[in-house]
Order: C-alpha cells, then structure tokens, then sequence
C-alpha cells in the first residue's frame, strides 16, 4: 500500500552516489531531480524502476536511521544489489543468505548507507 516513502541525507552527492551504484543490480535508477525552485533550495532525488518511489532529500541525517528494504526478483539480485553497495561505500550489515526466521523463502542483504541507514535487497521468491 505504499506509494512511495524517502529519507533525509546529509550529503546528497554521496547518498546519490550510492543508491544510483546499489540500486541498479535491481534496474533501479534515479527517475527525477526536482528543481531547487520548487524545493525551496533542498536537493531533491527520486529513484525506481519505472517511477520514483524511492526519495532522498538532504536535510540533515535521518534521526533515528531508517530501514528500507527494495525488492529483489532472484537471488542473483540480491547479490549483486550487496556487492555494488559495498563497493560504493555501504557498509556490511549482513551478507546475502536465507533468512527463514523471516519465513521459508526469504533472501536478503544488508548494508548501512553513508548515513547509517539499513539498505535492504529481498527476493521472496524460492531460489531458481
């Protein structure tokens, strides 16, 4: 049910930076900048595969960090989303792996972006 969500950076370039390198294993990419004109001077990106549900937008850290998990269609995804992460900067918060606590197929990575936030890649699907 959600339409899009964001979150505050406190660098924008780095934060572009890296979601445009840990996104695009998942053909993520950043969709639109919004013209400082209409931000009242605050940069402003939105990121997704075919509209920009993902936002970061530099205000400052996000307090308390935030977790966002972006889909994943296999596991080789989600391998190369924690690889390209970790190669822009991200920081290791969990290697890819099952997680069947979370339920039978669940397969996930995670990393810290350059604020601290939990970045996520999920495949819910069994492994092919």
């Amino acid at each position: 049910m959600i339409d899009h969500s964001g979150i505050s950076v406190s660098d924008f370039d780095a934060a572009k930076a890296f979601y445009l390198a840990a996104l695009a294993p998942l053909d993520g990419k950043m969709l639109m900048e919004i013209p400082s004109e209409h931000t009242g001077g605050v940069k402003v990106a939105g990121f997704g595969r075919d509209a920009p549900t993902f936002w970061i937008s530099e205000n400052g850290q996000q307090k308390p960090a935030m977790h966002v998990a972006f889909a994943a269609r296999n596991h080789t995804e989600v391998d190369a989303f924690y690889k390209a992460a970790i190669a822009a900067g991200g920081e290791d918060n969990g290697a890819p792996g099952p997680r069947p606590h979370y339920h039978e197929h669940y397969y996930g990575a995670f990393v810290r972006d350059p604020d601290g936030n939990n970045v996520e890649a999920v495949c819910h699907a069994p492994q092919s």
